[in-house]
């Protein structure tokens, strides 16, 4: 439900507050005074309409699905539009483009004036007859159906991904036999790579180090010398004894011994072959798991006319499930078809139309089944219906939903959905307005004083020179406004006293 809405500097609206109630608000006052203006402004804060308002301001009261753009709903859900060089949108004070707020409001606020018909979606009307459907058997189908569905799903794909497979057989099994002989052929083992980089790093300085100790070892020719000479100082010789006893351990720790079987050529020759491996797939590790899933996929597309066999049989047996249940499901929403056919046709009488005809036939299966409604009026198709005729039966499906699911939650969008219509059609669609607005909140422009004298809410739009404003309306002020609206700007006692019957319902 929306609560409020500031609008600020909006064509002829310097700005206007307005506090909303749930149920039916109507929007009244002559022509050209700004009532579509201000429903534009109204629906730009939701990315519904463009608009020329440097801000405007919507706080909403519904949990919104928003976890996708990482926003969180809050007690009250503040939508804000803005306006200066481009236009901004956000949700909570966090930022938001113009698509994706309007995919967000779009399923709370319904523009009924707009070309999209999703009311008749066939998801709702199969959802409206599984509601109507009393029979417990019926909703444990419905379970029964979506399980096999996802079953059903899963076994195709894998049967398509098998065809598709056995079409390029040999160019797959060509590649896994490359992989194979590529990755044995050097037979890699886990961290080998660094342990060879460790030895090359080893051999390389080997001869460096041998010339080194060879140039220090003379030091050991001076040594009984030097010894001599501190014994003639009369110096402890202890702490030259122990430095040379610890050179000697050092040198002797140092062996090189085992690199002396080691082949050069070889170690580079391997590290190359490792490098290659390394480079194709990341590591040694990851080169080896590649190894085996290759051998397990070849290994597959040698036995993949086995495993269609299966998978065949298998999908023959779920398909065969999917038919039975979907059958029986189908069978259960013709049953309540004619149902649902009476009450949409039931508001339409109301509406002064004519009768729809509802069909069950046949189509691809989904989750829901394999049923898609057809609906026609006159012989006429929902896409070659006038959009006078199309509002008018969205009415009747959202009336006849609210009365089978004994629910509604968003806010409906009507611009003069009343216009060019008698007294009677008018007041026809007021009294089908009221019904959905125990279930909705309604804002509606009109010029029909049917209509707005059932409003629970009633904004009079004014323009005075340039300057358009809109107030809501108290009761005792309400008559003189529909009395406008029946006689034009000169109010005669009969219209004030047709407007106070309306008003007295």
């Amino acid at each position: 439900m929306i609560q409020r809405v500031v609008i600020k500097n909006h064509l002829s609206f310097n700005e206007a507050e307005l506090n909303f109630k749930p149920g039916l608000s109507v929007f009244t006052g002559v022509s050209g005074a700004g009532k579509s203006v201000l429903m534009s402004a109204i629906m730009s804060v939701f990315g519904l309409a463009d608009s020329e308002a440097r801000m405007v301001e919507a706080d909403v009261l519904f949990d919104f699905d928003m976890s996708e753009y990482g926003i969180e709903n809050e007690g009250i859900n503040a939508f804000k539009m803005t306006k200066t060089n481009q236009t901004r949108y956000f949700i909570n004070a966090q930022s938001i483009s113009k698509k994706a707020i309007t995919q967000i409001a779009s399923n709370h606020i319904k523009y009924l004036s707009a070309k999209q018909v999703n009311e008749f979606e066939n998801a709702r009307f199969l959802t409206l007859l599984d509601t109507l459907v009393t029979d417990e058997k019926h909703k444990n189908n419905i379970l029964n159906l979506k399980e096999i569905f996802a079953e059903f799903r899963h076994i195709k794909a894998d049967l398509d991904r098998i065809n598709e497979e056995e079409n390029r057989i040999e160019e797959l099994k060509e590649f896994a036999k490359f992989e194979i002989e590529k990755i044995k052929a050097v037979n890699p083992k886990k961290d080998e790579f660094d342990e060879l980089m460790q030895i090359k790093k080893r051999l390389s300085k080997k001869d460096k180090i041998e010339q080194a100790w060879a140039r220090a070892e003379q030091i050991y020719e001076y040594e009984s010398s030097v010894i001599n000479a501190l014994n003639i100082s009369e110096i402890d010789t202890s702490f030259f004894e122990d430095a040379m006893n610890e050179l000697r351990v050092a040198k002797e720790s140092l062996s090189m011994d085992e690199l002396d079987d080691v082949d050069i050529e070889s170690v580079l020759d391997r590290i190359e072959a490792l490098n290659t491996i390394i480079k194709r797939y990341g590591s040694e590790e990851e080169a080896i798991s590649v190894l085996k899933k290759r051998e397990e996929e070849l290994q597959r597309y040698e036995n993949i006319s086995f495993e269609k066999t299966q998978l065949q049989r298998n999908f023959k047996e779920i398909a065969q499930k999917l038919d039975e249940i979907s059958s029986k499901v189908s069978e259960s929403r013709k049953s309540v078809l004619n149902k649902l056919e009476n009450m949409i046709n039931g508001f339409l009488k109301e509406l002064y139309m004519s009768d729809v005809s509802l069909q069950i036939k046949p189509k691809v299966c989904d989750e829901l089944g394999c049923d898609e409604i057809v609906l026609t009026l006159n012989q006429t198709t929902l896409n070659k219906l006038s959009s006078g005729e199309t509002n008018r039966l969205r009415l009747a499906f959202i009336a006849s939903e609210s009365e089978i699911t004994k629910s509604g939650n968003g806010v409906i969008i009507l611009d003069e959905i009343d216009a060019n219509l008698s007294g009677k059609e008018a007041m026809s669609i007021a009294n089908v307005l009221v019904k959905i607005s125990q279930f909705y909140q309604i804002f509606a422009i009109s010029h029909q004083p049917q209509l707005s004298s059932k409003a629970q809410s009633h904004f009079l739009v004014e323009k005075i020179g340039e300057i358009s404003s809109v107030r809501q309306l108290k009761e005792h002020q309400r008559a003189d406004e529909l009395a406008r609206m029946i006689s034009g700007e000169i109010v005669s006692k009969e219209a004030l006293d047709f407007a106070k019957e309306l008003l007295r319902g």
